[in-house]
Protein backbone atom coordinates (compact mmCIF):
# COMPACT_ATOMS: atom_id res chain seq x y z
CA UNK A 1 0.00 0.00 0.00
CA UNK A 2 1.62 3.27 -1.08
CA UNK A 3 2.02 5.88 1.61
CA UNK A 4 0.63 9.35 1.07
CA UNK A 5 2.82 10.76 3.79
CA UNK A 6 5.60 13.08 2.64
CA UNK A 7 9.22 12.11 3.07
CA UNK A 8 11.22 13.77 5.80
CA UNK A 9 12.56 17.11 4.53
CA UNK A 10 16.11 16.47 5.74
CA UNK A 11 16.55 13.61 3.24
CA UNK A 12 16.65 16.01 0.30
CA UNK A 13 19.57 18.02 1.70
CA UNK A 14 21.52 15.18 3.31
CA UNK A 15 25.17 15.00 2.24
CA UNK A 16 27.76 12.44 3.29
CA UNK A 17 30.64 14.27 4.99
CA UNK A 18 34.00 13.19 6.32
CA UNK A 19 32.93 13.42 9.96
CA UNK A 20 30.12 10.95 9.25
CA UNK A 21 32.59 8.65 7.49
CA UNK A 22 34.96 8.92 10.45
CA UNK A 23 32.21 8.07 12.89
CA UNK A 24 31.17 5.04 10.88
CA UNK A 25 34.75 3.88 10.36
CA UNK A 26 35.55 4.36 14.05
CA UNK A 27 32.70 2.05 15.01
CA UNK A 28 33.52 -0.52 12.32
CA UNK A 29 37.24 -0.55 13.13
CA UNK A 30 36.38 -0.97 16.82
CA UNK A 31 34.33 -4.05 15.93
CA UNK A 32 37.11 -5.34 13.67
CA UNK A 33 39.63 -4.87 16.50
CA UNK A 34 37.43 -7.01 18.74
CA UNK A 35 37.31 -9.68 16.05
CA UNK A 36 41.08 -9.39 15.63
CA UNK A 37 41.45 -10.12 19.33
CA UNK A 38 40.17 -13.60 18.48
CA UNK A 39 43.10 -14.00 16.09
CA UNK A 40 45.49 -12.97 18.88
CA UNK A 41 43.82 -15.44 21.23
CA UNK A 42 44.16 -18.17 18.61
CA UNK A 43 47.87 -17.36 18.30
CA UNK A 44 48.41 -17.46 22.06
CA UNK A 45 46.55 -20.75 22.41
CA UNK A 46 48.47 -22.19 19.45
CA UNK A 47 51.79 -21.12 20.97
CA UNK A 48 50.89 -22.82 24.23
CA UNK A 49 49.54 -25.96 22.55
CA UNK A 50 52.60 -26.96 20.61
CA UNK A 51 54.31 -27.03 17.22
CA UNK A 52 51.37 -28.51 15.32
CA UNK A 53 48.89 -25.90 16.47
CA UNK A 54 51.43 -23.12 15.94
CA UNK A 55 52.11 -24.40 12.42
CA UNK A 56 48.41 -24.22 11.56
CA UNK A 57 48.18 -20.69 12.96
CA UNK A 58 51.35 -19.54 11.18
CA UNK A 59 50.14 -21.15 7.95
CA UNK A 60 46.91 -19.20 8.14
CA UNK A 61 48.75 -15.95 8.85
CA UNK A 62 51.02 -16.52 5.82
CA UNK A 63 48.09 -17.20 3.47
CA UNK A 64 46.49 -14.45 1.40
CA UNK A 65 43.32 -14.29 3.53
CA UNK A 66 45.47 -14.19 6.67
CA UNK A 67 47.70 -11.42 5.31
CA UNK A 68 44.69 -9.39 4.20
CA UNK A 69 43.11 -9.78 7.65
CA UNK A 70 46.35 -8.79 9.37
CA UNK A 71 46.77 -5.76 7.09
CA UNK A 72 43.19 -4.63 7.70
CA UNK A 73 43.59 -5.26 11.41
CA UNK A 74 46.72 -3.09 11.42
CA UNK A 75 44.87 -0.33 9.59
CA UNK A 76 41.93 -0.64 11.99
CA UNK A 77 44.25 -0.28 14.96
CA UNK A 78 46.03 2.75 13.53
CA UNK A 79 42.83 4.44 12.30
CA UNK A 80 41.20 3.90 15.67
CA UNK A 81 44.29 5.32 17.41
CA UNK A 82 44.70 8.39 15.18
CA UNK A 83 40.96 9.11 15.22
CA UNK A 84 40.92 8.82 19.01
CA UNK A 85 43.82 11.28 19.31
CA UNK A 86 42.00 13.70 17.00
CA UNK A 87 38.89 13.27 19.12
CA UNK A 88 40.86 14.31 22.21
CA UNK A 89 41.89 17.52 20.45
CA UNK A 90 38.32 18.10 19.26
CA UNK A 91 37.11 17.79 22.85
CA UNK A 92 39.05 20.97 23.61
CA UNK A 93 36.31 22.73 21.63
CA UNK A 94 38.46 24.87 19.33
CA UNK A 95 36.76 26.17 16.17
CA UNK A 96 33.41 24.68 17.15
CA UNK A 97 31.65 27.80 18.37
CA UNK A 98 28.62 29.08 16.41
CA UNK A 99 30.41 32.16 14.98
CA UNK A 100 32.98 30.00 13.22
CA UNK A 101 31.06 26.74 12.79
CA UNK A 102 27.96 28.19 11.14
CA UNK A 103 29.62 30.66 8.77
CA UNK A 104 32.26 28.49 7.11
CA UNK A 105 31.63 26.33 4.10
CA UNK A 106 34.43 23.94 5.05
CA UNK A 107 34.78 23.70 8.83
CA UNK A 108 38.22 22.89 10.23
CA UNK A 109 37.22 19.35 11.14
CA UNK A 110 36.79 18.45 7.46
CA UNK A 111 40.47 18.86 6.66
CA UNK A 112 41.54 17.16 9.88
CA UNK A 113 39.13 14.32 9.12
CA UNK A 114 40.79 13.60 5.79
CA UNK A 115 44.16 13.93 7.51
CA UNK A 116 43.17 11.17 9.94
CA UNK A 117 42.27 8.82 7.09
CA UNK A 118 45.45 9.64 5.16
CA UNK A 119 47.71 9.37 8.21
CA UNK A 120 46.24 6.01 9.22
CA UNK A 121 46.80 4.63 5.71
CA UNK A 122 50.36 6.02 5.61
CA UNK A 123 51.19 4.58 9.04
CA UNK A 124 49.78 1.19 8.05
CA UNK A 125 51.91 1.09 4.92
CA UNK A 126 54.96 2.18 6.96
CA UNK A 127 54.39 -0.58 9.53
CA UNK A 128 54.06 -3.22 6.83
CA UNK A 129 57.10 -1.98 4.89
CA UNK A 130 59.17 -2.11 8.08
CA UNK A 131 57.74 -5.53 8.90
CA UNK A 132 58.57 -6.89 5.45
CA UNK A 133 62.08 -5.43 5.66
CA UNK A 134 62.57 -7.12 9.02
CA UNK A 135 61.17 -10.45 7.86
CA UNK A 136 63.22 -10.27 4.66
CA UNK A 137 66.42 -9.71 6.65
CA UNK A 138 67.06 -6.16 5.42
CA UNK A 139 66.60 -4.58 8.85
CA UNK A 140 69.26 -5.07 11.50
Amino acid sequence: MPSSRPMSPHLGIYRWRINMLQSTLHRLTGLFLCAGALLVAWGLIAAADGAGAWGAFAGFCKSWPGLVLLFLWTWSLLFHLVNGIQHLFRDAGRNFGPPRRDREFKPVYWSTGWSVVALSVALTILVWVLLMMHVGGVAA
